[in-house]
C-alpha cells in the first residue's frame, strides 16, 4: 500500500478546504459557540478539528473509506492482517478481545499482573480467569511476565480455557517470550492476547523487543498514546492468523465503543503511522541513543541506581524496552513516592510511576538533548535535597506466596453481589467485591472474588500511608473494604 497517504488527515483537511458546515453535534459548531474564557486555554483549534466522523469528514454511508483506509494502512505498516482504530484507549480493546476469545465460552489464561482494564473486563463479561502466576523478584518487589513453561502448567491445568491473554511490555518495559508462549497457545489451537499497551513503537525500529505480530500473537493491543504521538485514548488492536474471527471482535469493540468517536484521535492515528513509516527507524534510533546516554549518567549518580540486567535473565524477563529508565531510590534512604512529589513540586516534572523503591522516565522519540539535559539537572537538585526530607513511612511488603489470593467467586459474581463495607481489619478472610490497585502501574493487589489475607492488606494499608495512591477503592483511604457479604 502506498504509506504515504494518510487518509484520515486528509479528509479533516479536505473539509476544512471546502467550508463544510454541520446542523449536526458537536453543538460549538467547529469553535463557534465557545466561552472566550475557554478559548483563551485552550484555542480555537480543537473545536475546529472536532467534526463528525460520519456525515462530517465523511458522508452519512461512509463512503469514501478513509477510517477503514486508514485502518487498512497501519495494518500494512505493521505486517497485521487487520487494524481496528479505537477513541476509548486500550482499555476498550483489550475487553473487546476478552469477549471476542472467551465471552460465552469460560474460562481465559490471564498472567496475574494485567492491568485494571482486564478485570474489568471480566466483570463485564463473567469470564471465569485461570490466573497465571508471574516471574516474582521477591528482593526488589517487582512483577515479570509469565513464561511459556508456566503458560504450559496453566494449559495443563485449564485445558478448556478458551484462550491466554498476556502483558508485554510492561509498565518497566520488561517484555515477555512471546513467541514460546505463542507456540504453546498454537499447540492447542487456541489463541493469545497480547496486552502491548506500551509497544506500539517496538514494529518501527529493529533494536526495540520484537512486537507481538512478529512474534506470533492472534490479537495484539497498543496504545498509541503511550509510546507514539496520539491523543490521550487513541488506541489500535491487530490481528492475524484464523483462530480470532476479525468480523466477532469488530462486533465486540462495536458493542463497548462510543457512537460519537473524536476525529481528531483517528487522525492523530493515522498521522503517527505515516511519520513512523516514514521517519521512525531514524527518531527512534536517536531516542534509543539518548536513552542510553541518560540510563549512563543516571547510574553514576550517588544513591541512584537504573535496573537493566536486573530486569532479564532466566528468571526474568527475555527483553527490555530500554527508553523505559526504572530508577532504584533506595540507597538514599527515601521512596520513590517522596522523589516523585519532589520532582513534581520543585522541578516540574513529572514521572510515569512511583512505587516504595523506584520512580520511571519514559521516554519518548519526541525527546532531545534539551529534556534530556533537564531531566539530569533535576535529579541531580532531587539528590541532593532529599537527606532534608523526613525519612519514609515503612511499608509491609508481603511475599510471593502472600499475594497469591485464593480465588472463590468470578469477579463478576462478587462485583456485582450483595456486598458491605467492613472495616479494614475485619476484611481479613472475607471476599473481596472491588478492585484495590495501586496506580500506577494499574495491577490490581485484590480483584473481587479473591479472599483477603492480612498480608496484602497490610501491605495495601501501609502503603496509603507511605504514598501509594488506590483511586478505584470505594474508601481510597483503605480504612474500610468492599466485601461479599
Amino acid at each position: 500500500m502506498d504509506q504515504s497517504q494518510a487518509p484520515l488527515l486528509d479528509a479533516v483537511a479536505e473539509y476544512h478546504r471546502r467550508g463544510r458546515y454541520g446542523f449536526t453535534p458537536p453543538g460549538h459548531r467547529q469553535g463557534r459557540g465557545i466561552d472566550q474564557s475557554v478559548r483563551d486555554v485552550l484555542g480555537i483549534e480543537p473545536f475546529r478539528m472536532d467534526v463528525l466522523a460520519t456525515s462530517g469528514i465523511d458522508d452519512r454511508l461512509a463512503r469514501n473509506s478513509c477510517l477503514v483506509d486508514a485502518e487498512q494502512l497501519m495494518a500494512d505498516a505493521v505486517g497485521a492482517e487487520d487494524a481496528f482504530f479505537s477513541t476509548c484507549g486500550s482499555s476498550l480493546s483489550v475487553k473487546a478481545a476478552m469477549l471476542a476469545v472467551a465471552g460465552g465460552k469460560g474460562g481465559l489464561l490471564l498472567g496475574r499482573d494485567s492491568h485494571k482494564s482486564v478485570v474489568a473486563g471480566l466483570i463485564f463479561s463473567g469470564v471465569d480467569p485461570k490466573w497465571i502466576t508471574p516471574l516474582w523478584d521477591a528482593e526488589r518487589h517487582l512483577a515479570h511476565p509469565p513464561s511459556p513453561e508456566q503458560v504450559e502448567q496453566a494449559w495443563q491445568d485449564n485445558p478448556d480455557a478458551a484462550g491466554a491473554l498476556i502483558v508485554s511490555p510492561t509498565h518497566y518495559g520488561t517484555c515477555a517470550d512471546i513467541a514460546g508462549i505463542a507456540h504453546v497457545c498454537h499447540r492447542r489451537g487456541k489463541p493469545l492476547i497480547v496486552d502491548e499497551a506500551w509497544g506500539a513503537h517496538l514494529p518501527f525500529h529493529p533494536d526495540l523487543p520484537t512486537w507481538a505480530m512478529d512474534a506470533g500473537a492472534d490479537v495484539c493491543v497498543v496504545s498509541v498514546h503511550k509510546m507514539g504521538a496520539g491523543f490521550e485514548q487513541g488506541s489500535v488492536f491487530h490481528r492475524q492468523g484464523d483462530l480470532v474471527d476479525w468480523r466477532h471482535l469488530a462486533a465486540c469493540a462495536d458493542l463497548l465503543m462510543t457512537t460519537s468517536p473524536n476525529v481528531m484521535m483517528y487522525a492523530a492515528i493515522d498521522g503517527w503511522r505515516r511519520q513512523m513509516v516514514q521517519h521512525g527507524k531514524e527518531l527512534l534510533g536517536a531516542a534509543l541513543e539518548l536513552a542510553d546516554g541518560l540510563r549512563t549518567e543516571i547510574d553514576r549518580m550517588p544513591g541512584l541506581h537504573v535496573l537493566d540486567e536486573e530486569l532479564r535473565g532466566n528468571t526474568a524477563s527475555v527483553d527490555l524496552d530500554r527508553l523505559q529508565i526504572l530508577i532504584d531510590v533506595s540507597e538514599t534512604g527515601r521512596s520513590g513516592y517522596q522523589c516523585a512529589d519532589w520532582l513534581r513540586e520543585n522541578e516540574f516534572i513529572d514521572v510515569g510511576l512511583s512505587d516504595h523503591r523506584r520512580i520511571l522516565a519514559t521516554m519518548s522519540f519526541a525527546d532531545g538533548p534539551d529534556t534530556g539535559k533537564r531531566l539530569l539537572s533535576a535529579l541531580t537538585r532531587m539528590r541532593e535535597a532529599l537527606p532534608d526530607l523526613p525519612h519514609p513511612a515503612p511499608m509491609s511488603l508481603p511475599s510471593p506466596q502472600d499475594l497469591q489470593l485464593e480465588t472463590v467467586l468470578t469477579p463478576r459474581d462478587a462485583f456485582f453481589g450483595p456486598a458491605e463495607l467492613v472495616p479494614a481489619a475485619d476484611a481479613v478472610g472475607r471476599i473481596c467485591a472491588e478492585q484495590l490497585t495501586p496506580y500506577p502501574p494499574g495491577v490490581p493487589a485484590a480483584v473481587p472474588g479473591e479472599r483477603l489475607n492480612e498480608a496484602v492488606i497490610e501491605y495495601l494499608r501501609t502503603g496509603v500511608q507511605a504514598g501509594m495512591a488506590i483511586p478505584d477503592a470505594s474508601d481510597p483511604s483503605l480504612e474500610q473494604i468492599r466485601v461479599s457479604r
